[in-house]
Order: structure tokens, then C-alpha cells, then sequence
């Protein structure tokens, strides 16, 4: 513990850093100093505390607050009542003066260290009382740490809703005072990315940003983008070509895929707090970044397209209304010139900030709304000489004929439905600028849903006002009347009113009217009260469009370069001012824009934008149907209103309109889509946003696999699944990558690993930071590990307990112990009995071998080597393991403790040299990760173990890095039965269909082994004698009971021909094998009880040495092939 606060810092001691402005507080403590090691003290706390309390209320008003530090929301308030928390610096160093020793001495609450470490990239957060705004208080006027419901404590960064707190970790309220507690650091899904640390660091410095309500934000953009330019010069046209029930069912339609949509937006809004970002920032948070940055790309560019089409659209206008005499140059220059100009103004308007465009919104949107008055105001008001271009007033004659449809050309219902469709896709212009909404989660469902029934309603009312008082054609001659002798013969609606329009249709149903529905898209303003409003309507309606895609385009871009889901595109993710404007991306969206505005011709363009739009619903539709079928205790939204089902059937809604609108360009946007979900997949960002496609993958796997659980194991499905004592994955590679060749997509892969290490949270510790570092190298495996007090009790833990169902493991798999001879040789009795463990645990064991060795771990820096020497990637931050050194075979030893190594050398320093073992170890170590070249795997299956000696050659073969090589198979048998032996083998791998280049019988196994070499073997095994015939029975036994690994004389003399069968083989595989890529060969088997330790580790050593690299195999005889279908 620190001295006390009121002492200067001691010399020599680094001065506190300014963003540690907050001491610790020691509270009333015993004088002089403690020997507790703890960093916080639980302080006693007296009954008349609470006067001290009131006392504080008034007293600390004056209190100097921490240097750099800002108040939390609420916080003047709580500044009068309540103190700031002090506490301990865990390096020792005194606080810094400035804070008030009476700080110290009245103190009823205490901090946990872990919130000097914010994650918000060395940001400090400041605590007040759990009541108000606090960090812990005396909880229910008892003194302890733990902390009352607070919900800064779930807050996922410091901006912009307030400060993140820090509950009092699990260790702080359980641990014993005197150990220091364990960091936890975040829970699941609490831990930022560097992306979102960056976003939660620019949002909390700007302050006076300008915030939106659901109005000014959401229904004012959802309309005016709603109401485009087909309000007022398409409309009428599709109610001549459709009718007028007809183009109610398109507007319903239309107004249904956008309502459900709306829908699934507002759910998704409510389910937690909506950063910037708009549709892509809710597709990724729900789907995952795959398909929410396939989708936010070509979102964001559909948007900054759309710029150009609706400024397009309005120089259109501009250059029709000045054609008669103020033509520039020609008509395309002309759209190209006033159409620069226009994105030029507009996108002035934007970079100006998101106030004035906003009021730039509110001015077209009362001009647009003046305009639709304007034209409603007018049909009521029938005029004579409007008659003659088609306009009656209402009439239920010319409604009862607008009512049908009456195509024309080659117009058809879709392919009208599919010109009035891309009208209705301006419901996510609001969502589109999410982060600069007040409360988005209030405001996107209210502002959306009302826009959708506001604008539908209006689109209806167009539609059945002009049928009921426009006729479908007309000439616009007023001489175009009729006598009463000939009205009998006219039956257009028309007639009645005095007017024969049939002198412009002909018989063939050809027609060159100038006028009426059909033929003028300028109609509605013949109709209203005033043609310029209309025309202004006209302007309104384009010119907001582009602005909120002007708007919109970079903050979606914005948001999808903050991820950093697409490398090189960070400079976008730059904000500038106190809204965090995109500045970069307005330029990118301009430059763009204005590259499609000089083309001039956007009738190829237009479906595919309408395509990308459909395509963002599709998936925000999707997204709420998969988050609800995940059926995550996450997925908690507060708009109730919505339904999986729906959702779903509003996916596909919009993926048939997709194809309604235009198939080819359906087509070219799931492609693109594809393309960029294939790209992102293969990146793998680094992010975890907590998506429903996690929820969803949890979900099928638990009931998969209780539905595996249920289905008794056949001898067709049966693959390998391993238990390979790795000790942590990186100190025995070849291990490994051995393993992992024959399982990887084939079996399960748990890396074992029995720590001596009490401390349970640095062994989960442990997991979590192996189990990345197996991920990141590509190793489809799991790391368990275990406390345990020797390697075999972690063995047995993790061959009772590992996996769960029937993805548990069935096959042991270690590393030969090559040091054996040098260590303890109860070490030896260990290893050998956790072989014996295997089998009593019906699993099969494998043995790995290499010359070398295996455990790299005493290499420090052993990645850098690597990487350094093979050019590797993908292992540039790394964990390096040390163990103790005499677990060179030992494959699972217990590791005396772990460093991480995060290449921090400078680039100019030349790696360590090595001695000849460590480099040639190290260069064994990779030996299974490289492609194999041509050669041999031998398979010596001398004794049936139901067929896994056999399979795993098989299965390794079948692996790309193995392919060249051949399986040979050596066999024993009988000197005058070769040929037998042979076909019998040969007919058995073709009923296993295990293709085989040649088979060796070995007639000559049994032959006496070489004198020398017998020799060798009984000065290898002297030291380990027990010797029992040259000592008294008790002196023996008692020998024998204190170090059972003791070979025996009656042992020695009973196994003899076992012992000269492992010699005699040890010469054959150096004379058929030595230049094989890889032995497999049958494990010969030691009987429990009979065969010493020292003894049957004296076979395997025999058999094995100078040899290549050989894995000895035995299955738990138990079939794992068959030859039946």
C-alpha cells in the first residue's frame, strides 16, 4: 500500500500523469503502514457517518476538480453533493498535491484500478455516487464496494450519452485482501475496437453539436425524398396508363414494401443506441460486417449517384422552361452546365454544415407543400379554357372511364409499377443521418412511419383526383367541338362536356394528342391554381433529394471507413467541427456526382441505383427476421410493432420488385453484393458487434448438437478427434500442424494444456489470448486448459471433460519425451501412465516423434524468428511460452509462465543468432506446415487396432500439402506366405477403397535382432535395473514401491522376445523407411501392472530413434472402416 496522501511524492518517483488526476483513497486507516498488498482498503465507517455526509454536501462545493476533467451529464448537480473518488495509485507514487488531503480521511468509497485504464484510448472517466452520477457509495448505508444498478456502468463509450463507469470487478469484492486482484477488463462484447475508441474519442470532444428532433430530422428528409419529381410530372401519366385502381394497387404496393420496411426499421432502431451510419451502421450491428460493408459500399455510392440523377433532373427542367430562348449551347451541354452549377451550390450548402442544410430542407419542403395545395386548390377551380387540353373539373363520367386501365405500346402494369417504385425509396433518409439525431431510437420509427402514411396518402390523392377530373387525351384545340346532331355517336367522357378530342386517335389505336393524362406530363400544372408553383414543386422535390443524398452518402461513408472494413479508404473516416462533419467525403461524393451529371444520359444508371436501395431494405428486412430467429436474449427491441414473418415476406417483396424493376440490374447488384460479402469474409475485420449471424450460429449449433447427441455413433461417420497435449499451441508447431493436417474440416482439434498455475482467471486468461492466437494462424482448433498439480492429472481432467456431446475428443495425441533419460524418472512414470489412462478411457493414442525434438518454447521470440526467416504472415503479434526446459517431449509439462512478445524491435535489428540444436529445432518445428514433396508416408500396420493406424495416413494423403506423397504399407507375416499376405492385404484396402502404391511383406520380422544393437539396449536400460536377485526380498520391494518405474530381472527375462521384436524392427524401418516423409506405425502395447515404466519407455526409445518423422499409432480396437455402403 502507497504512503499516506498528505505525504510529498518520494523522490526519484515519476510525477502523476495528467490523466491520472485522481488519487487513491486511503480512507481512515491504522497509522503507519499496512502490510497488506492490496490496492484498495475497505474503510470503517462510523455511525455518524451520515453527518458527515451533510456536512460534505455543503463543504466540498469548492473542491478543486482534477485537472482535465469535465463533468459528466447531470454533473454540476452532483458536484455540490457529492465528492469525487480518490484512489490508490497502484504504482505506489503519492497523489499529486493539488488534490485535498481532507479527501482522503472521509472517504466511504473505493475504486477499482481498472477504471484508471479506460478503454477509450487513455481517456479518464470521473466518478460520482452510484445515486446520482457515482462510482460506488456506502451501498444501503453499509460500507462495502459493491455498487447499486447504475447505467453508466453499461455504457459502451464515454460519448455522447456520458461517462462509462466501472463496476468493482468479481476479484475486488471476492479475492482475498491480500492478493492483487485481477484485471478483468471487459465483459463479452463490452471491449471496443480500435474504430469505435476513435469515434467515441472525436464524439466526446466537440460540444455544441447540432442535434435534430424526430421532425426537423427524420419526417421533414422522409418526405421531401418520398415526394420526388414523379409527384408532379409522372403521377398523372401512370394513372392514364394504369387507371385509377390500378395505380392505387401500385401505390399500395409500393407503400407496403416501405412500410414494412419502416417497420423493420424502427425495430432495429429501439433494439440499443443508433450511432452515425443509417442503413449500413443497422444492417452491420445486426447482420455483421460482411453483409453491412458489402451493403454500406454501394449504399453510400448509390447515394452520391442519386446526387446526380436528381440534379439532372432539375437541369432537365430548367433547360426545357428556357429552350424557347435562352439555349446556351445544345441541349446535353446545356443539363451538363446547369447541373454542375447546381451540385456546386448544393454542395456549399452541406459543407456548410448540417444547420444550414437543414434549413435549406424546411424552405423546399414548404414550397413543396405550397405546391401540392396549389395543385389540389386548382382542380376544384374548372376553367373554359383548360377544357380543351383535357381538364373538366370533377366528373363521375371521367372517373368511371379512368377507373380501367388502358396500356399503351408496351407498357404493362410491372413495367409501370416499376417506373412509379423508385419514388418510395426515400424512407431511410432520415436513418441516414443517425448520428446527428437527438434521440434516433425515438425518432426514426415516429419520423419514418409517419412520413410513409403522410406521403401515401398524398400519392392516392393525386391519383384518384386526377382520374376523376382529367380525361386520358385530348388536342388542346378549342374548335375541337361537336354539334348536337352528332353527339348520339360520341361516347367519351369528354362529349358531354361539348368536346370531340377522337380527331387525334385512330382507328388502328394509334394516338398524337398533345394533351390530357396520357400525353402531357406537365398536366398537374394546366390543373393548379398557379403553373409556376408547380414548376417551383418541381425544383423543391429535386433539389431536397439531392441534398439529403448529397448529405447522406458521406455519413454512411463515414461510418462504414471509422470500421475499417475496407483497408486504405481511413482517410475518409476524418470529421471536421463540432458535428463531425465528413469534409473528405462531401468532396468524394461531389466528384462523383458530378463525373455522372457530365454523362447526362443516367436511363442505364437509374434501375441499378433503385436496385442498391431495394437491396438495403432487403437486408434490413432480413435482419430482423434473422435476429428474431436467433432468438438472442439480445434482441430487445421497444417497437413492439413488428413481426419475423412479415419481415421476412417484406425481404422478398423486395427482392421480386428488384427483379420487376429491371432483371438485368437485379442480377448486377447481387453480384456486387456477393462480391463484396466473398471480399469482407475473406478479410475477417477485427470486429465483434454482438450480430444476430453470431446469435444464429450459437443457436444451430447447440441444436445440432443435442440432435447428434441423440444418434448413436456409425463406423461411416467416425473421424479422428484429438486430444493433442500441446501445453500452449505455439510450443510444439509440428505437433500442431501434424494434427491439424488429417482434422482440419474432418475432426475436432482440442489443444490440451495442464497448468500448474492456481490462478484461475489468468488461465481463462490464457484461453481467450490462445484460442485468438489459434485463430489468427488458421488453425481450426480449441485451446482447454486445465489446473492441475502434474501432466497426467491435467491428461485425465481433459479425457473425462473435454468436449461436449459427441464433439468430444477419442484419440490422445502427444509428443515423444526425448529427454526421458535425462530428467526424473518419475517424470517418465507419469508419461507412461498417461498412455495407460487413454486406453482405460477407451480413447486411442498417438505418439508424434521427431529427432529434433519438439518444444520450441525455451526459444524466446520464436515467431520473430520465424517470421524473419520463412516470411510468414499472419504472426506479426504473438504469445510466447516459456516452459520449464526439461519438457522438450514432455508435450503437455506444465509451463512455468507466458510472455507476450509484441515486435517492438526496431526494423534494422538483425534477429538472435542460434546455436546448431535451437536452429535445427526450430527448422523441424515448420516441417509439417510446408507442402510435401514427392515421396512416401509408410504405413508399418503390424496389429490390427480396428483400422486407425491405417486412417490417418489415409485422411493426411487426401490433404493438399500431402497429395504427392504415396502410401506404402509394410506388413508382417511368414517367409513362405508372402504372396498371400500380400493379395489378402491388398483385397482388404480395396474393399476400404484406400488407394495404396505398394504393399511389403516382411517375412524376416521375427529373425534375431544384431548383437550390437541388443548390447546397446541393455546398457540403455542398466541405470534403471532393479536388480532384485542381488539385495534382500524387503530391500527390493521397498525399492521397488518407492520408484515403481524399476525395470525387474523376472520382467526383463519374461518380455525378452517383445524386447528383441522393438530392436529388430528399429533395423527394419531404418533399411524400408529412412528416406519416408513420415512413418506410421502400430504402438506395440505394455500390460498395466507387468511391464515397468522405464521398460516399455525403452521399447518406444528403440523402435524410434534415428529415424524419420514417425507417429506411432493405436486405435482403441474399436473399427473405424468399413467396406459396406
Amino acid at each position: 500500500m502507497s504512503a499516506p496522501s498528505s505525504l510529498p511524492p518520494a523522490q526519484g518517483e515519476n510525477p502523476v500523469a495528467e490523466n491520472e488526476g485522481l488519487a487513491v483513497d486511503t480512507g481512515l486507516k491504522p497509522a503507519g503502514p499496512t502490510p497488506s498488498s492490496s490496492r484498495f482498503q475497505v474503510d470503517l465507517v462510523a455511525e455518524a457517518a451520515g453527518a458527515a455526509d451533510k456536512t460534505l454536501a455543503s463543504g466540498d462545493k469548492d473542491a478543486p476538480a482534477p485537472e482535465g476533467s469535465e463533468p459528466a451529464a447531470g454533473g454540476e448537480e452532483a458536484k455540490g453533493r457529492f465528492r469525487v473518488v480518490n484512489f490508490v495509485d497502484p504504482s505506489g507514487a503519492s497523489p499529486p498535491e493539488a488534490v485535498p488531503a481532507e479527501g482522503f480521511q472521509n472517504g466511504d468509497t473505493v475504486m477499482s484500478e481498472g477504471s484508471l485504464h479506460s478503454s477509450t484510448g487513455g481517456q479518464h472517466h470521473y466518478h460520482y455516487d452510484t445515486h446520482t452520477n457515482t462510482y460506488y457509495l456506502r451501498t444501503f448505508g453499509h460500507n462495502t464496494i459493491d455498487a447499486v444498478p447504475n447505467i453508466d456502468f453499461y455504457r459502451q463509450t464515454a460519448a455522447p450519452l456520458g461517462d462509462k463507469l466501472i463496476r468493482p470487478t468479481l476479484s475486488e469484492l471476492h479475492d482475498e485482501l491480500d492478493k492483487e486482484p485481477f484485471e478483468d477488463g471487459f465483459a463479452n462484447g463490452d471491449e471496443l475496437t480500435p474504430a469505435e475508441e476513435a469515434a467515441a474519442k472525436e464524439a466526446s470532444e466537440p460540444k455544441g453539436a447540432v442535434k435534430f428532433g424526430w421532425i426537423k430530422g427524420v419526417l421533414v428528409r422522409c418526405m421531401l425524398n418520398i415526394w420526388g419529381v414523379m409527384l408532379f410530372i409522372r403521377m398523372s401519366w401512370i394513372v392514364g396508363q394504369a387507371g385509377i385502381v390500378l395505380s392505387c394497387v401500385i401505390v399500395l404496393m409500393a407503400t407496403v414494401v416501405t412500410t414494412i420496411t419502416g417497420l423493420s426499421t424502427s425495430a432495429i432502431a429501439t433494439n440499443g443506441f443508433v450511432r452515425g451510419g443509417g442503413a449500413y451502421y443497422l444492417i452491420s450491428r445486426s447482420l455483421g460486417p460482411e453483409f453491412g460493408g458489402s451493403i454500406g459500399l454501394i449504399f453510400a455510392f448509390a447515394n452520391a449517384v442519386a446526387v446526380a440523377m436528381y440534379v439532372v433532373g432539375f437541369a432537365e427542367t430548367v433547360v426545357e422552361l428556357l429552350s424557347v430562348d435562352c439555349i446556351m449551347t445544345d441541349e446535353i451541354n446545356d443539363i451538363r452546365i446547369v447541373g454542375t452549377i447546381t451540385v456546386i451550390l448544393l454542395l456549399g450548402i452541406s459543407v456548410a454544415g448540417m444547420e444550414w442544410e437543414a434549413k435549406a430542407q424546411i424552405f423546399l419542403l414548404v414550397v413543396l407543400i405550397t405546391a401540392i395545395f396549389n395543385y389540389f386548390i386548382g382542380s376544384f377551380i374548372p376553367l373554359q379554357s383548360k377544357e380543351s387540353q383535357g381538364f373538366f373539373g370533377y366528373d363521375s363520367g371521367i372517373m368511371m372511364e379512368n377507373m380501367g386501365p388502358d396500356f399503351r405500346g408496351t407498357e404493362s402494369f410491372f413495367s409501370v409499377f416499376a417506373i412509379f417504385f423508385p419514388a418510395a425509396t426515400g424512407i431511410l433518409a432520415g436513418a441516414n443521418i443517425s448520428g446527428d439525431l437527438s434521440d434516433p431510437q425515438l425518432a426514426i420509427p415516429r419520423g419514418t412511419l409517419l412520413a410513409i402514411l403522410i406521403t401515401g396518402i398524398v400519392y392516392l390523392g393525386v391519383a384518384i383526383s386526377t382520374g376523376s377530373c382529367i380525361v386520358r387525351d385530348a388536342t388542346g384545340n378549342d374548335n375541337d367541338t361537336h354539334s348536337a346532331q352528332i353527339m348520339a355517336n360520341c361516347t367519351d367522357a369528354a362529349c358531354k362536356f361539348g368536346y370531340d378530342f377522337s380527331s387525334c386517335k385512330s382507328d388502328k389505336g394509334l394516338y398524337n394528342c398533345r394533351y390530357g393524362l396520357q400525353n402531357d406530363f406537365q398536366v398537374m400544372s394546366i390543373v393548379s391554381g398557379f403553373g409556376p408553383i408547380i414548376t417551383a414543386g418541381i425544383f423543391s422535390a429535386t433539389l431536397s433529394s439531392a441534398l439529403a443524398s448529397l448529405v447522406s452518402a458521406p455519413k454512411v461513408f463515414q461510418a462504414l471507413c471509422k470500421d475499417n472494413i475496407y483497408p486504405g479508404l481511413e482517410m475518409f473516416a476524418k470529421g471536421y467541427g463540432k458535428n463531425n462533419e465528413p469534409l473528405r467525403g462531401y468532396i468524394l461524393t461531389f466528384c462523383i456526382a458530378l463525373a455522372f451529371i457530365l454523362i447526362a444520359q443516367l436511363n442505364v444508371i437509374a434501375p441499378i441505383i433503385s436496385n442498391f436501395f431495394l437491396a438495403s431494405y432487403a437486408l434490413i428486412n432480413f435482419s430482423v427476421f434473422h435476429a428474431s430467429l436467433a432468438n438472442s436474449p439480445g434482441w430487445r427491441p421497444s417497437f413492439k410493432y413488428y413481426n419475423m414473418w412479415v419481415s421476412l415476406a417484406g425481404a422478398v417483396l423486395c427482392c421480386v420488385v428488384m427483379f420487376v424493376i429491371n432483371w438485368w440490374a437485379a442480377l448486377m447488384t447481387n453480384v456486387i453484393v456477393m462480391g463484396l460479402y466473398i471480399y469482407v469474409s475473406y478479410k475477417k475485420p477485427d470486429v465483434n458487434w454482438g450480430s444476430s449471424t453470431q446469435a444464429l450460429t450459437y443457436h444451430q449449433a447447440l441444436t445440432h448438437s443435442l440432435h447428434l447427441s441423440s444418434v448413436e455413433d456409425h463406423i461411416k461417420n467416425f473421424r479422428p478427434q484429438c486430444l493433442v497435449m500441446t501445453g500452449y499451441p505455439n510450443s510444439r508447431p509440428a505437433l500442431l500442424h501434424l494434427v491439424h493436417a488429417f482434422t482440419k474440416n474432418v475432426g475436432l482439434m482440442i489443444c490440451g494444456h495442464g497448468s500448474r498455475r492456481p490462478n484461475f482467471k489468468e488461465l481463462s486468461n490464457d484461453q481467450t489470448r490462445y484460442q485468438r492466437w489459434l485463430m489468427k494462424n488458421e488453425t481450426k482448433a480449441f485451446y482447454t486448459p486445465v489446473f492441475a498439480e502434474d501432466i497426467r492429472e491435467g491428461t485425465q481432467y481433459l479425457l473425462q471433460a473435454a468436449g461436449l456431446g459427441r464433439l468430444r475428443p477419442n484419440t490422445l495425441v502427444i509428443g515423444f519425451k526425448n529427454d526421458w533419460k535425462d530428467g526424473d524418472m518419475m517424470n517418465v512414470e507419469t508419461y507412461i501412465q498417461m498412455i495407460h489412462d487413454a486406453f482405460d478411457y477407451q480413447y486411442g493414442a498417438v505418439v508424434l516423434r521427431l529427432k529434433e525434438g519438439l518444444d520450441v518454447s525455451h526459444i524466446s521470440e520464436q515467431d520473430d524468428l520465424l517470421s524473419s526467416q520463412e516470411k510468414t504472415s499472419g504472426m506479426k503479434d504473438v504469445v510466447v511460452s516459456i516452459d520449464m526446459k526439461d519438457s522438450d517431449g514432455d508435450s503437455s509439462k506444465p509451463s512455468s509462465k507466458a510472455t507476450s512478445v509484441q515486435n517492438s524491435e526496431p526494423k534494422g535489428k538483425s534477429p538472435q543468432m542460434l546455436n546448431v540444436a535451437d536452429q535445427r529445432l526450430l527448422d523441424a518445428s515448420q516441417l509439417f506446415k510446408r507442402k510435401q514433396g514427392k515421396g512416401t508416408v509408410d504405413v508399418w500396420w503390424l496389429f490390427d487396432d480396428g483400422g486407425l493406424t491405417l486412417l490417418i495416413p489415409y485422411l493426411l494423403t487426401n490433404k493438399k500439402k500431402w497429395n504427392d506423397c504415396k502410401i506404402r504399407v509394410f506388413i508382417g507375416g511368414k517367409i513362405n506366405r508372402i504372396d498371400h499376405d500380400r493379395r489378402a492385404m491388398a483385397t482388404l484396402l480395396s474393399k476400404f477403397r484406400i488407394d495404396f502404391s505398394d504393399i511389403n511383406v516382411l517375412g524376416d520380422i521375427n529373425t534375431k535382432p544384431k548383437k550390437e544393437n541388443v548390447t546397446a539396449f541393455e546398457e540403455m536400460i542398466e541405470p534403471y535395473r532393479l536388480k532384485e536377485d542381488d539385495m534382500e526380498q524387503d530391500t527390493a520391494e521397498a525399492l521397488k514401491a518407492s520408484e515403481p518405474w524399476r525395470i525387474t530381472d523376472n520382467e526383463l527375462e519374461l518380455y525378452r522376445a517383445k524386447t528383441n521384436r522393438q530392436i529388430r524392427l528399429n533395423e527394419l524401418l531404418k533399411e524400408h523407411s529412412s528416406t519416408a516423409n513420415l512413418i506410421v506405425m502400430s504402438m506395440p502395447l505394455a500390460r498395466k501392472g507387468a511391464v515397468s515404466s522405464a521398460l516399455y519407455m525403452s521399447w518406444l526409445e528403440t523402435l524410434s530413434k534415428d529415424l524419420p518423422p514417425l507417429l506411432l499409432v493405436r486405435g482403441n480396437h474399436q473399427s473405424v472402416l468399413t467396406f459396406y455402403s
